[in-house]
Formats: structure tokens, sequence, C-alpha cells
């Protein structure tokens, strides 16, 4: 924890846990280092759906050059939180209504993801009159199997994400057509794997900006930007182990130096917020089932449902508390480790299991870091139906 954060943390009332604390001056810090690290030609994109939180976007405005955003609610929140800002529109299944609304904002890309989507499109921007620029999302082969395992593979095997290597060609003849003139071909976008080091992240930027040139070559176009996505890793077993984004500009000016006028855009988002968010809550209860120890806390995956989805410990810090306001014996752990759940009905409700806590009690506090991203907006709110947590943002 930052010191501003262990001392807010501190002065909360027990009436106002679980609440989420977001240090947004760390926040900007950490954006602001990620920024200077990438070099001229690279594009920096927040993609939204990792913290949409209002206060999030705007402390990132003047930080990044955009945001991606996939859906039209996320067009929506994100034009009103940050007026102005460009945007790039993706994600697969994009709904009539939808892209007639991005069609209708200025300062909006779309990242198309189909040859319907496309049509859909062209239909749009001459129904509207408007010129939209657009890139098309690939689903490219991974890097010849040497990226190892992939915690999360977008692409690179059968997926609804992006077009079919084989659909490209049908896709370009049809925005040479009269069909689509009012679209604006800028580049390619693929977004293959999430959870990469710089290493594996710099070999599919490769592969893809060789596929492009390739691509430009045999259809004799332009293609002036090549998009990467994000995906850079994030690793909840070492807070301290960040990804390291001098060697990933580093290997990016590699590339941009090998082809003079290339821009590149990444869109990281939970690279970004992660840890910049502490979910703060209270231990109720601590008790034995079948040899183990359970500390059951206010709130669970109903609002961080990120350990169980991806099937980690989420880090944590204990801060003791030591007034117990009953006159029986205060619940506590004695054993060396403990698993933390949380209140719902269900055995997958686990924040960490079998982890070092030993003295943990009832009612001391537990602050899970690393909650800046895919927190609270991809829970399962309404499941038993608890109160939603409160937000607390230090500036």
């Amino acid at each position: 924890m930052t010191p501003a954060v262990r001392s807010l943390v501190a002065a909360l009332g027990p009436g106002e846990l679980p609440v989420y604390v977001y240090d947004l001056a760390a926040l900007r810090e950490h954006a602001a280092a990620v920024r200077a690290a990438l070099p001229d030609g690279v594009e920096l994109y927040y993609a939204a759906k990792a913290n949409p939180e209002p206060e999030i976007l705007t402390a990132l405005a003047g930080l990044v050059c955009g945001y991606e955003v996939s859906s039209g609610g996320e067009l929506a929140h994100v034009r009103k939180a940050v007026p102005g800002a460009p945007l790039a529109f993706g994600g697969p299944g994009k709904t009539a209504d939808e892209i007639a609304r991005a069609v209708g904002l200025d300062a909006v890309r779309v990242h198309v993801e189909s040859e319907h989507e496309l049509r859909l499109l062209a239909a749009e921007t001459a129904r509207q009159g408007q010129d939209v620029d657009v890139l098309l999302r690939v689903n490219l082969p991974l890097v010849d199997g040497t990226l190892g395992p992939v915690p999360l593979a977008m692409g690179g095997r059968p997926t609804a994400f992006g077009l079919d290597p084989a659909g490209i060609d049908a896709c370009l003849a049809l925005l040479a057509s009269p069909e689509c003139r009012r679209l604006r071909l800028c580049g390619i976008h693929a977004h293959l794997a999430s959870g990469l080091d710089p290493t594996a992240q710099l070999a599919v930027a490769e592969r893809l900006v060789d596929w492009t040139t390739r691509l430009a070559e045999r259809h004799r176009i332009r293609l002036d930007e090549v998009n990467v996505g994000g995906g850079m890793a994030v690793d909840y077993t070492d807070p301290a182990a960040r990804f390291d984004w001098t060697v990933f500009g580093t290997g990016l000016a590699r590339i941009l130096c090998r082809r003079p006028g290339l821009r590149l855009r990444i869109e990281p988002g939970r690279a970004l917020t992660a840890y910049c968010g502490w979910y703060v809550t209270v231990v109720l209860d601590v008790k034995r089932s079948h040899g183990e120890e359970f500390a059951v806390v206010r709130g669970g995956t109903h609002h961080m449902r990120t350990p169980a989805a991806r099937g980690h410990d989420q880090p944590f810090t204990v801060l003791p508390v030591e007034t117990w306001p009953h006159p029986w014996p205060r619940p506590a752990v004695t054993t060396d480790t403990v698993t933390l759940a949380g209140q719902l009905c269900t055995p997958k409700d686990v924040l960490a299991r079998r982890v070092p806590a030993a003295g943990l009690r009832a009612a001391d506090r537990v602050v899970f870091a690393m909650a800046g991203a895919y927190a609270w907006n991809i829970s399962h709110h309404s499941f038993l139906m608890h109160p939603r947590p409160g937000a607390q943002f230090l500036a």
C-alpha cells in the first residue's frame, strides 16, 4: 500500500467496508512512466474494459493518446467522461445501433471484426454521410508455437475474435468498392494473447508488422498503422514484478526503425490500472472445517471476481484491529495458513486459498492489492443481493 492508502484505510469506519480505494496519483505516475518508455511513433490507448470508473478515465487524460472501447455502453460512457478524446471501437458482435452511434461521433475509429460488420459500417456511413477510419482485426496464428504457455489466448486458434486471414482479401476487395467509399482503411489490428512478457509481446508485434507489410505489398495499398493490442503481463504472485516497459519500448523502436512511416498502437488495460487499486474488507468470522481454517470476509468474488476467474490467490495485507466488541472469545487463525472466503453460497467464492496469515482474527482488516483492473466491473454483483462496495479516490 502507498502511505496515502494506508492512512485512509486506517481511518475508515467499520460501516464503510468493503470499499475500493484508488490512488490516482500513483496511477498517473505509472502511466507517465509507461508513456516515457515508448518511442515516437507508438500511441498509447487505454482499454477501458479493465476499469471504466470515470475518475480512472479522467486521471489518464493527457497521459494516454485515446481509449479503446468494446460496446455501445462503453462508447457513450467514455465519451461522457473524457469528451473529445480519440476512441477506438472494437469487439465482436457490434450491433447496427452501436455502429450508428459510433459513426455519429467524432474521433472514433472502428476495428472491424467480420465482412458482415464491414458491410453494416459501410451502409451506416453512407446513410449518415460520414467518413470513418477503420482497422481490420485479424486472427493470426501465434508465433510458431514459440511463446510457450499463454494465460489467455484471444487469437491464433478458432475464436470469435477477428477475421480469419483467409477472409482478408475479400474485405480488401469490398473496401475498394463504391459501397465502402466513406471508409478509410488505416491498418491492421490484432490482439492475440494476454499475459505476455516483453519478449513475447515483441515477437507478436514483429510478426504482425511483417504480415501487414506483406499484405500491403501484395495488394499495392498503404497500411500505415498496426495495432498490437494489449495483454502485457501482470503477475499476481509477485506484485513487485512489473512488466518491463523500457525493454518493450526499446524493442518497438527497433521495429519502427526498420519501417519508416509506420505507426504502432498498443492498448493495455490491466497493466496500467491494476496496481492503483485496493479492495478493503473486514474478517467476519474464522472457522475450522475438516482440518482447514477459513476466514470469512465481508464481500467476496461478487465484488472482485478476478481471483476466481483466473484461479490465483489475490495478494493482500492484514491490518490488525485491536478492538473486539463482544464478551466471548475472538475467533482467530491458529495454524500457519488460512483460506479467505466471501459471503456467497458457493464454494467458488474464494479470494485466496491456503495462504499464510497466522494470527488473523475476526474484525481485522484485509487489504487486497492489485485490485485496480477487472475487479468490480466484471463481478456478478446481483448474486445474493449484497450491497455495492464503496469507492474512495485519492487525488
